[in-house]
């Protein structure tokens, strides 16, 4: 998907979400003055906040400004989900658009992972694991599940499956899906991988709705309707992801058996440019 169509949506969907704050706001407002003046007043001062919902009154400088933010950061509620952990928001302009950016993920497992991020098709993720990294939210935290689709999912200080940021970011780069398998093909044809082994992607809760939370794949994965917009690939450190996809897993809370039987610590997560992590990368393939 091209980053200026998914600009396009993410502003599209960010005016609804003002509109539907602005008409929250409207609302309560006409509460308050119908609780302390006459009928009429404020029916007119419905009227008025309707309009002004419907961005009767927005302008054209207003509508520039917002056409110049790249990424769209939709507030979440830490009183609603005390997992959830306030660090501020990433900037919304003036972000990196092309290019690819290097992540390394220094576990306890073994040699560091190092992630080369596709900041074209991925600005919004990209800039939030800089961003966040930057906070050293990631630090010390662990990965706590390895999903059954083949893939370790870190991410979330709160170790639940819940947490991440006080704010959430849209899809960017979802794959295309597999195609259903014909009932009447005498043999099933050959698939492109949704997510090949070493895919990077952010996985949201619910679906759509990303934060801070990631999967990692030591497999191939495929399916026909993804889920998770891909963020790059792992380009060193593969073995590693490897070896921590091993762990045994028991059941969680959930009933599921995806609970690793051995902790795995993010010690510290870093973004960094391709040709400082470089080193890394080839000393993991020699």
């Amino acid at each position: 998907m091209a980053p200026s169509k998914d600009r396009q949506r993410k502003l599209a969907r960010a005016k609804f979400d003002r509109q539907q704050a602005r008409r929250a706001v409207s609302e309560r407002r006409r509460r308050r003055i119908t609780a302390g003046v006459g009928t009429g007043l404020a029916l007119l001062l419905i009227i008025a906040g309707v309009a002004w919902a419907g961005g009767a009154f927005d302008s054209d400088d207003a509508t520039d400004t917002e056409a110049g933010d790249i990424c769209l950061w939709t507030p979440q509620n830490a009183t609603s989900n005390t997992d959830l952990k306030a660090v501020g928001t990433p900037p919304t302009k003036d972000l990196p658009e092309s290019g690819t950016e290097t992540m390394t993920i220094a576990t306890d497992k073994g040699d560091p992972i190092v992630v080369s991020m596709d900041v074209e098709n991925a600005t919004c993720a990209a800039a939030s694991f800089s961003f966040l990294a930057g906070k050293k939210f990631f630090d010390n935290t662990t990965c706590h599940e390895i999903t059954a689709d083949g893939a370790v999912r870190c991410g979330d200080p709160s170790g639940t499956g819940n947490g991440g940021p006080t704010y959430s970011f849209y899809d960017e780069n979802l794959p295309d899906g597999a195609p259903e398998p014909s009932p009447s093909a005498s043999a099933a044809p050959a698939t492109e991988v949704t997510y090949p082994k070493g895919t990077v992607a952010m996985v949201g809760n619910p679906p759509g709705s990303n934060g801070s939370q990631f999967l990692m794949f030591f497999k191939d994965f495929t399916v026909a309707d993804p889920a998770y917009s891909i963020v790059g690939t792992v380009t060193g450190g593969l073995d590693t992801l490897e070896k921590i996809g091993k762990i045994p897993t028991v059941e969680g809370d959930a009933g599921e058996k995806v609970t690793p039987k051995e902790k795995i610590t993010v010690q510290t997560l870093t973004v960094g440019t391709a040709d400082a992590a470089a080193p890394s990368a080839s000393a993991d393939q020699s």
